[in-house]
């Protein structure tokens, strides 16, 4: 069974990010918070597939149920108010 803190390492391992939030505790449904530069200029489509190639096989795998949110930096900044 993946845990929260294999999906992030997964997805750091293959994509640059400025931020990354995993939750999920039953081991098949999680949800993520992705912030990453290389989103920049691409659509949500293209986000996703970067977030999906950084996980491999483990998606439809190991990974049972992944939602995720993909944000620019930019947006982070806008929507944390930071």
């Amino acid at each position: 069974m993946i845990t929260k803190e294999e999906i992030r390492g997964h997805i750091e391992n293959g994509l640059k990010c400025d931020y990354i939030d995993v939750s999920g505790d039953d081991g098949q449904h999680f949800e993520a918070v992705v912030v990453s530069p290389e989103f920049v200029g691409k659509s949500m489509v293209q986000q996703h597939q970067l977030v999906y190639k950084a996980l491999g096989h483990r998606m439809g795998g190991e990974i049972h149920a992944l939602s995720f949110k993909t944000l620019t930096p930019e947006e982070w900044r806008t929507l944390s108010g930071a």
